[in-house]
């Protein structure tokens, strides 16, 4: 627009003359031909305005209507405009955004001071809470401190009140006590002075009360010491000379002391039948001896097992067939050893534990139609003194059996050690003797039978009362399959197929597996497999409990 106001635009646009510019206000320096700078200013308002402004404008528009560039010199100010507006549009909509914006992070700050006011007044609160809390405390533990203090003031001054009362009632007891006391010195005084005053004035007449009196007791006595005399020596006169009553009088007292002699041993020897009868001695742990009182007490089995017939041997009995030969042997003998009322042979078993020896004893018993009775040798030693008078009432007892007993000491090394070289006690050296001595020689009413695991520690006494050694070991291969089909035939099959509710089958292999690989196993180990095993078969509900097909057939395997 430079040409609008008479600037000269560049050339080759063919701008028109140039034109002269307006002052810009009253006063001012003008530019043209007409304004100059020592021009002295107007004396009014009027004086001041330049109409050669007007005329260039007028001279400007004239050549602007006639420029070939006049619609787009309007268009661009038009354009420049616009562009102005929209400048001021952007800037204006960025300074609202800019208020917008500070307004949020106004309340963002507020909101920040808020949220820090609140947690500092809470803070304030807490503390403040907390302090007064710490006050009350203190001043409880004050009150409580007072309170104990006081409470022990009044204590001490109860207690010191208690002590002033207590010496006050002490000093009047003791006042009272010394007056009581001089009181009665003073009339023990007086009653002396006038006792003794009165014994001097009646001392002749004292006298003469008092010879009487002895002489009156001296007659009295003499009388009676003749009176009984005459009468005893009476009576003595009559006894002696009547001699039936002498004799009867002899008699009595005679029959009076053998009364009181028999009454007292025969209560010992009823005493010794009653025991040796009813009852059993305490070193015996099992008997098959019928007492009375078991009869009393359970007689449906007492019956039962005297109808029995006698068992075989080896029923039930496990060994290998050369220690089995032998065995059948010792029982056949100790049978006809109690029919013919012979004298039995003692024997030693020995060997490992769990291997038979114990049932061994017992079937032999059973075997000849005897009564057995067991016993240890772990309870002879804690006996002490005792020992020897119960080792003898066992072989009391023992003797005492009609049917012959069989006594079977397990664990017979534990007391029947060697004298010599092995250090025991008195008590157990007397009891070994006792045994010694009761087993000196063959009876035909007790066999004696030993078991040991550990034979070489026997005395030689002992050695010599011997008659059979008989030695039980591990069982084999065959033996162990034996004992297992037997355990298992007793504790699953028969169960199973007899009783009210029949098992389930489970785990014959596993059962039998102990068989092959499991050497060295005594009858012990082997046994509680198939009761184990029976056992958890009879856990389970009766629903469930049933033999399947080919079970009966897997025995034979």
């Amino acid at each position: 627009m430079s040409w609008l106001f008479g600037i000269k635009g560049p050339k080759g646009e063919g701008a028109g003359p140039p034109l002269s510019l307006p002052p810009a206000q009253p006063g001012a320096e003008g530019g043209g031909d007409r304004g100059g700078g020592d021009r002295p200013a107007p004396k009014d308002k009027w004086s001041n305005f330049d109409p050669t402004g007007l005329e260039r404008a007028a001279k400007a528009a004239r050549e602007l209507e006639h420029s070939r560039h006049a619609k787009e010199a309007l268009s661009l100010a038009q354009m420049q405009e616009q562009t102005l507006q929209l400048e001021q549009q952007s800037k204006l909509k960025e300074y609202e955004a800019a208020v917008e914006q500070l307004k949020s992070e106004q309340i963002r700050v507020q909101a920040e001071e808020r949220r820090k006011t609140l947690s500092e007044e809470t803070r304030q609160h807490q503390a403040r809470a907390q302090y007064q809390d710490k006050l009350a405390r203190q001043r409880y533990d004050d009150q409580l401190k007072q309170q104990q203090l006081l409470n022990e003031e009044n204590l001490r001054k109860q207690e010191e009140s208690v002590q002033k009362q207590e010496a006050m009632r002490r000093a009047t007891v003791e006042r009272e006590m010394e007056l009581r006391h001089k009181n009665e010195m003073l009339r023990v005084e007086a009653e002396a002075r006038a006792r003794a005053k009165a014994e001097r004035e009646n001392a002749d007449i004292i006298r003469e009360q008092i010879r009487l009196k002895a002489a009156e007791h001296r007659q009295t006595i003499l009388e009676s010491i003749r009176t009984a005399g005459t009468l005893f020596g009476e009576g003595f006169r009559t006894f002696v000379t009547d001699w039936d009553k002498v004799t009867a009088t002899v008699a009595g007292l005679t029959l009076l002391a053998l009364g009181v002699y028999s009454a007292k041993n025969a209560t010992s020897v009823a005493g010794r039948y009653i025991e040796a009868r009813l009852g059993k001695p305490s070193l015996v742990r099992e008997t098959s001896r019928i007492t009375v009182l078991e009869a009393l007490r359970h007689p449906v089995q007492v019956s039962r097992r005297l109808l029995s017939k006698p068992q075989d041997a080896l029923e039930g009995v496990v060994l290998s067939p050369s220690l089995e030969a032998r065995v059948r042997d010792i029982a056949i003998a100790t049978r006809n050893t109690m029919k013919n009322r012979s004298l039995y042979r003692n024997i030693l078993a020995y060997g490992p534990p769990g291997t038979g020896k114990t049932l061994f004893a017992k079937k032999l018993a059973l075997h000849s139609g005897m009564d057995y009775a067991i016993m240890t040798g772990g309870d002879v030693a804690p006996m002490g003194r005792d020992g020897v008078t119960a080792m003898h009432k066992v072989f009391d007892w023992a003797s005492t059996s009609r049917r012959g007993l069989l006594l079977f000491v397990d664990e017979a090394d534990a007391f029947l050690r060697k004298r010599a070289t092995e250090k025991i006690s008195e008590d157990l050296r007397a009891t070994l003797n006792a045994f010694l001595h009761r087993t000196g020689q063959h009876s035909s009413k007790f066999m004696l039978v030993l078991a040991s695991n550990q034979p070489e520690q026997f005395d030689w006494a002992v050695n010599d009362r011997i008659d059979e050694m008989v030695r039980f070991d591990l069982p084999g291969r065959e033996e162990r399959e034996r004992l297992v089909r037997m355990y298992f035939d007793k504790y699953v099959l028969k169960p199973a197929t007899e009783g009210k509710h029949s098992s389930r089958w489970t785990g014959f292999l596993q059962l039998l597996c102990c068989v092959g690989p499991a050497g060295g196993l005594s009858e012990k180990d082997v046994v509680p497999a198939p009761t184990v095993h029976h056992a958890l078969l009879s856990a389970h509900s009766p629903e469930r409990r049933e033999v399947p097909s080919g079970a009966l057939e897997a025995r034979s395997v």
